[in-house]
């Protein structure tokens, strides 16, 4: 067994104690450790800081990349009041979904149970660190934790962190854990150990996520890669869709909920084309176009077909002129990665058409792609935003990383 087998093998077993132990903890006790961890983030916030600062000056670091990286007080002090409010949210453990008595007599009910031990892997992404854990934490589950490289002294400082404030309040630090090795030999022995780990939740990029369904023997949670469109309905209310497009494209173009493509319906885009392109690029968005939209604004780039399903995570956005609805949503289950989706437009039966048709986890009328978030949806801290139908779908937070198990009590039932 080599050193990297090995390991991980040993952060394994120890998240596997960790695990049982979490199951030991009452509700208050979670509790209190997640705000005693919110506490201990304020309290170090130089030293995490400093931390951060080693990472930033790593000139391989994209460009587009630098705002999902950096840390400020500010973003400390979100952090923290994540960890509050996860604290606050109501504990799904033990919960029970339904009870009944069968005909034998025996008293059968469906209870809230954690995962057990939950492996993250993460790219440029500091606060997943805090996330991930304060979520798992009070799920009673034990998470590794794989950042990105372009992130490891940042997420070392965060960690030793959270772990000193388990470790005040006499809970295992195992709980929490971080692989300090980022090579992609490591990554994918992580994706395979299936001893220890009982779901893979990989956050990032459309590549990393691809690279772990195709190499990981854990289950998987397929999350993060975001290619959202916006709709602009011929019925739609333009200064409306205006804002709601810049808003999804410039809020936070580095994040998976950010708008990647602008459809707008033929019967409005000679007049409305101008308007919104100008207000794109004056937020210093470049601006790509399909021929019809090109016929109309001359200057835009032109888009090829690598852009219908490229996540720019960046100032760029592509733009099509389509005929109706129907093609509309026939371009948006084609191209897009089944997270957010959004229509402008004053025509009920037209949104309520889109809702039920286009496939995607979260789907608006006359709103921001930019919403799909953990903490808009009031979830507290979210761990992800699955793409997938089985298990979770959306902003992932509490009750997402809970399984169940059925507990039956009996006065001493033989089946006959």
């Amino acid at each position: 067994m080599d050193e990297a087998t090995k390991t991980l093998t040993q952060l394994g077993q120890q998240a596997q104690t960790a695990s049982y132990d979490l199951g030991l903890l009452s509700t208050t006790k979670k509790n209190a450790v997640l705000r005693a961890m919110a506490t201990a983030l304020m309290a170090h916030q130089a030293e995490i800081l400093a931390a951060n600062a080693k990472d930033l000056e790593n000139p391989q670091v994209a460009d587009k990349f630098i705002d999902r990286l950096t840390l400020t007080a500010d973003r400390l002090t979100e952090m923290a009041t994540g960890l509050k409010q996860v604290a606050a949210l109501p504990d799904p453990i033990g919960n029970v979904d339904r009870a009944w008595r069968n005909e034998a007599g025996l008293m059968i009910a469906k209870e809230r149970v954690p995962l057990g031990v939950i492996g993250m892997i993460f790219e440029a992404r500091p606060n997943v660190t805090v996330d991930a854990s304060a979520l798992c934490f009070k799920t009673g589950n034990a998470v590794i934790l794989r950042g990105g490289k372009e992130a490891l002294h940042s997420n070392q400082a965060l960690v030793s962190v959270l772990r000193g404030a388990l470790a005040a309040a006499d809970v295992n630090q195992n709980a929490i854990q971080l692989i300090q090795d980022t090579s992609h030999t490591t990554a994918a022995k992580f994706m395979q150990l299936t001893d220890y780990i009982d779901v893979l939740i990989p956050r990032g990029s459309a590549r990393l996520i691809q690279a772990v369904l195709a190499q990981a023997t854990v289950p998987v949670i397929e999350t993060g890669a975001g290619n959202c469109h916006v709709y602009v309905d011929q019925a739609a209310q333009l200064p409306m869709a205006t804002a709601i497009v810049v808003n999804g494209k410039v809020q936070r173009p580095s994040v998976c909920n950010a708008t990647e493509k602008l459809l707008i319906h033929r019967a409005v885009a000679a007049n409305y084309l101008p308007t919104i392109i100008t207000a794109l690029r004056d937020q210093g968005v470049e601006v790509r176009g399909d021929a019809a939209t090109q016929a109309i604004i001359p200057d835009v780039v032109p888009a090829t077909e690598a852009d219908w399903g490229t996540e720019y995570n960046d100032l760029i956005i592509a733009v099509k002129v389509v005929d109706s609805e129907a093609e509309a949503i026939q371009h948006i289950n084609h191209y897009n990665t089944q997270h957010s989706e959004a229509i402008v437009t004053d025509n009920y039966q037209a949104g309520k058409l889109f809702q039920q048709r286009v496939n995607a986890a979260c789907v608006y009328i006359n709103a921001s792609t930019r919403f799909t978030d953990g903490f808009e949806f009031g979830f507290g801290a979210e761990i992800g935003i699955s793409t997938q139908k089985l298990h979770a779908r959306g902003p992932m937070g509490l009750a997402e990383l809970t399984s169940y198990k059925y507990v039956i009590d009996g006065n001493g039932q033989i089946r006959q």
